[in-house]
This record gives C-alpha cells, sequence and structure tokens, in this order.
C-alpha cells in the first residue's frame, strides 16, 4: 500500500474512531456502523482485477506477526471499538470494556447481551492474507490490516460461528445465513483488492458465482 495512501487512511479512521468512542461511551444507540462494501457491479470489476494465484504457503506464520487489538483512542482497542460499533445500547466501564448491549451477528441473526458470546472476525482471515501476499508485508501493513476500521474488515459475530469460520476462505465456507453471501462477498472482495491480495481460482470462481446472484 503507497505510504500517501496509508498516512490518509490512518487519519481518517482516526476520526472515525473518536466519533464512535464518543457515542458510545454514553450509552446511546450506536451511529455508527460497519463500512459499507462496494455494489456488486463493483465487486465485480475488482474480483476481475485480483490476480489470480494459488494460495502460498503458512510457513511462518504466526498471528503475532499480525499486531491486533491495538490501542485506538483514549482506553479503548479495537475490538471494544468494534463491539460499541456493530452493537445497541452498549455501555462501557472506566477501562473501554463492554459491560452491557444488544448484538445481532450478521452471520447468522443471533442476539447477544453479553460481549464474551461476542468474537471480532477479520473478514479476510490472518492466515488466509498471509497465504495471499501478506508474508511479504511489513509488520506495521500487517498490523494496519489487523485493525482496519475503514473497510469492511472488522465484524462483530457469534463466536462459535466464527471459530467455524477459521480460515477458511469462501469457497470452503460462508455465513449460514444465506441472505448475507452477497454482502459478504462484497466485502471479502472489498478487502483484498484494497490490499492487493491474490485469490486462488476456487475462491474467485466462488465469489464470482455469489456477485453474479446478487
Amino acid at each position: 500500500m503507497p505510504k500517501v495512501y496509508a498516512r490518509r487512511l490512518t487519519v481518517a479512521a482516526g476520526s472515525a474512531l473518536a466519533l464512535v468512542c464518543t457515542v458510545a461511551l454514553t450509552g446511546q444507540t450506536a451511529e455508527a456502523a460497519p463500512p459499507s462494501p462496494p455494489s456488486a457491479a463493483t465487486a465485480r470489476t475488482y474480483l476481475s482485477e485480483i490476480k489470480e494465484q494459488p494460495e502460498g504457503s503458512s510457513d511462518g506464520y504466526s498471528r503475532d506477526k499480525f499486531p491486533h487489538w491495538i490501542t485506538q483512542e483514549g482506553a479503548c482497542n479495537t475490538r471494544e471499538v468494534v463491539l460499541k460499533r456493530d452493537g445497541t445500547d452498549v455501555t462501557t466501564d472506566s477501562n473501554c470494556a463492554a459491560v452491557s448491549g444488544t448484538w445481532i451477528s450478521p452471520y447468522d441473526d443471533a442476539k447477544w447481551t453479553k460481549a464474551s458470546d461476542l468474537d471480532i472476525d477479520h473478514v479476510v482471515p490472518l492466515s488466509e492474507a498471509w497465504k495471499s501476499g501478506a508474508s511479504q508485508w511489513t509488520t506495521a501493513h500487517r498490523q494496519e490490516f489487523a485493525n482496519d476500521l475503514t473497510h469492511s474488515q472488522l465484524l462483530a459475530v457469534t463466536d462459535n460461528v466464527n471459530q467455524a469460520k477459521g480460515d477458511k476462505d469462501p469457497a470452503k465456507w460462508l455465513p449460514p445465513k444465506t441472505s448475507y453471501h452477497c454482502e459478504y462477498a462484497r466485502m471479502w472482495v472489498w478487502v483484498k483488492h484494497v490490499y492487493e491480495l491474490t485469490a486462488d481460482s476456487a475462491e474467485k470462481a466462488a465469489l464470482k458465482k455469489i456477485l453474479d446472484g446478487c
């Protein structure tokens, strides 16, 4: 990613985060929402531009190479910001931890009232990113990817659904909620396009099929 773009991304994310934290800490209904992905037509164009290439090796991969849940604003880290952004009437303690609120997981429509029942999913998993080009990135770039609040890369979802997903791409896993597949494919393609990650043939075929049906 060009350095100028990265600086703009950081500034934009910082401004958005300040608003999120301000709203969430008051315990009011959240005004923010996950960033909306591009339209299906635009996603189809982006998909055609993603380089098709077999997945690389997972050799050397570690989640530690993608520093995540970094401090974003005051005492709030990335996980806490996403929980507040994606929830309703979220209240937090002095450490910014969510102590109450309501969350609807977009992957399965399950409703939760305890933050501990939610994972923050990386739409494009860290391991998938590693095998698609991120192994060649700097640690700083991987940190940006793992904490990206500007694109549709982070979502609060049911923990066991996220665990079932693991590091699978859309050829191997899709959200249980079938009506969310189009949104999910648009998000996945957007993130891979922005970060110039590759996709294997089965992954591209699965995404094309979904997007063609949107």
